[in-house]
């Protein structure tokens, strides 16, 4: 499609002599701005990417697909439920739990925390907890007195395995001299660190049958966690799960309780898309004035050119080369920088924190320990596909302008 020649001549116009060093300087920040365009945009939507991914995996491995509520504030006769529930298509885990506020205190230190009663072989089936115990084991959780904490607020507390901490529960006992709050020490049997500061700074695992006695739940729960085989598919296991209990029962699923977490990171992530692809659009603008001056420049050369015989494509492929191979250049080496901060976006992350001494992820504020980063080929692919695309746009009118330059005009003038 293109000549030696016209590569010949491109790359001979991309080289800077002395007197055309400000239109090289141009040409070099258009290829810089692509590069750190296309790169920031990869590594932006691959922290978004990672930061719901994360952030899903977390709150769907703590908490089920489904949560199955009674008409009351509890459900009895569960187990039987269970086994219904566990025979609905698409259905993977049924677990039985209670869930109930209190404020914990231990060594003059006091915070409000979650506590959630589930069966020893329940927790156990929770790989998120399970593969995630810190200290301790789950083998000593099923004691009347044992509950597993997270490693956050464990170390708030102050507090280790066989440790005691105190469970204040705002539904108290009735007493003749009013309502006092029910207490309680229970001993650590176990602390998890699953990386999300949230349920790793609040929530307590709690035997069933010792949530039923401290909540006053006697052979009763507050609700069904399920899980489902694709998250997915839930508001439609949801309907059939509706069904199996008549409409007896209040269901709300994941992305309906979620919705609008997940819907911030969404047009967090749109409008951030949008902000960064407005830095490869000012560098592809860089790549049309810089062309603009180099055909200026170069118009005694392009006349000498077409008097030899060159044709006004000759003339327009040679500037188009020219034009894009600054911004093929450009967009290559910010895909290459990008990929290889995404993949190391952590190390990168703790090396910073090294030198100036500064959290840059505060657990705190952004929920999860460590920075997140999943690289999305399709949309890699899109960032280069529109980096390309727009290099290729903006070397059209300047190529175009070349190939109109009139020889008599151009020698008559110099």
């Amino acid at each position: 499609m293109f000549s030696y020649f016209e590569w010949m001549m491109a790359f001979r116009y991309l080289r800077a002599r002395r007197q055309e060093g400000f239109i090289s300087v141009i040409a070099w920040f258009s290829l810089l701005g692509i590069a750190l365009g296309v790169a920031t945009l990869i590594i932006v939507m691959a922290v978004m990417n990672g930061f719901r991914q994360e952030l899903l995996t977390r709150i769907l491995g703590i908490n089920g697909h489904l949560s199955v509520y009674g008409q009351t504030s509890e459900i009895r006769d569960f187990d039987p439920i269970a086994e219904r529930l566990r025979k609905v298509g698409g259905v993977r885990i049924v677990t039985p739990l209670i869930e109930g506020q209190v404020m914990v205190t231990a060594r003059g230190v006091a915070q409000g925390a979650v506590v959630r009663g589930i069966r020893p072989e329940d927790l156990k089936r929770r790989t998120i907890i399970a593969d995630n115990i810190k200290k301790g084991s789950l083998d000593a959780f099923g004691g009347a007195t044992s509950i597993i904490i997270g490693g956050r607020l464990a170390q708030k507390m102050g507090v280790g395995v066989g440790d005691k901490i105190t469970l204040i529960s705002p539904k108290g006992n009735a007493t003749a001299f009013g309502t006092v709050p029910r207490m309680r020490a229970y001993t650590v049997a176990a602390i998890f660190q699953i990386g999300m500061y949230e349920y790793d700074s609040s929530f307590i695992f709690m035997p069933l049958e010792t949530a039923q006695v401290y909540f006053k739940h006697p052979g009763a729960v507050s609700n069904l966690e399920v899980f489902v085989d694709d998250p997915d598919d839930a508001i439609a296991i949801g309907r059939d799960i509706s069904k199996t209990l008549k409409g007896a029962a209040r269901i709300h699923d994941w992305q309906r309780v979620n919705a609008s977490f997940f819907n911030a990171i969404q047009v967090e992530r749109n409008v951030m898309f949008l902000i960064l692809t407005l830095i490869i659009l000012v560098a592809a603008f860089n790549i049309v004035s810089s062309l603009i001056m180099l055909v200026k420049d170069k118009g005694k050369d392009i006349a000498i050119l077409r008097t030899m015989g060159a044709t006004r494509g000759t003339i327009m492929r040679v500037f188009f080369i020219a034009g894009a191979s600054v911004g093929t250049i450009g967009t290559l080496a910010g895909f290459g920088l990008g990929l290889a901060f995404s993949t190391n976006i952590e190390s990168i992350r703790q090396g910073i924190q090294g030198l100036t001494g500064t959290d840059l992820f505060a657990a705190e504020i952004y929920f999860l320990s460590q920075l997140p980063a999943v690289v999305d080929p399709g949309e890699v692919f899109a960032v280069v596909l529109m980096g390309l695309g727009l290099s290729f746009l903006a070397t059209l009118y300047p190529a175009w302008r070349a190939a109109k330059i009139d020889p008599a005009e151009a020698l008559r003038y110099e």
